[in-house]
């Protein structure tokens, strides 16, 4: 079972980056035949490239909610993300969207795709760092991303 664990985001826009960062280290401390860790800053059309082909997809992303706290972390399924409002730029279209279009083109997408996204506070300024709050969650995503991977790949 082909497996892609995929982290996305700008890494110089703050928060917006933990995705690719958390990709990076779940590439340090796991490996596998069966497993690509890739990274991207595509969004909506553009993130079907990526995808198609994989039986399961992990994704990695900043989000920002109405009533979130920054550093969170969220395991999420693509229908249960309609309450976010940055997973995706604002002038493409979102994942939801993209993967119903990807399987009306019959195109081989994946049967298993799983979210974590963190809660980011800063998404807009310019750094390769995150912010406090959300640089401590880093650790706990990759753990989360691991303990996933290790459930995929034993069934």
């Amino acid at each position: 079972m082909k497996t892609l664990v995929l982290g996305m985001g700008n890494p110089i826009l703050s928060d917006d980056g933990v995705g690719i960062k958390v990709a990076h280290e779940v590439a340090n401390q796991f490996n596998s035949p069966q497993v690509t860790v890739a990274e991207t800053s595509a969004a909506g059309l553009r993130l079907l490239d990526s995808i198609v082909g994989y039986d399961q997809v992990i994704i990695i992303d900043a989000i920002q909610t109405r009533e979130g706290k920054a550093g969170q972390i969220y395991r999420m399924k693509p229908e249960d993300f309609s309450f976010a409002k940055h997973l995706s730029s604002p002038h493409q279209i979102n994942l939801v969207t993209a993967l119903e279009l990807g399987k009306t083109l019959n195109l081989v997408m994946p049967q298993e795709i799983t979210i974590f996204a963190v809660e980011a506070k800063d998404v807009s300024n310019f750094s390769e760092r995150c912010t406090p709050e959300v640089e401590r969650a880093i650790p706990e995503a990759v753990k989360m991303v691991l303990e996933e991977l290790k459930c995929q790949t034993s069934s």
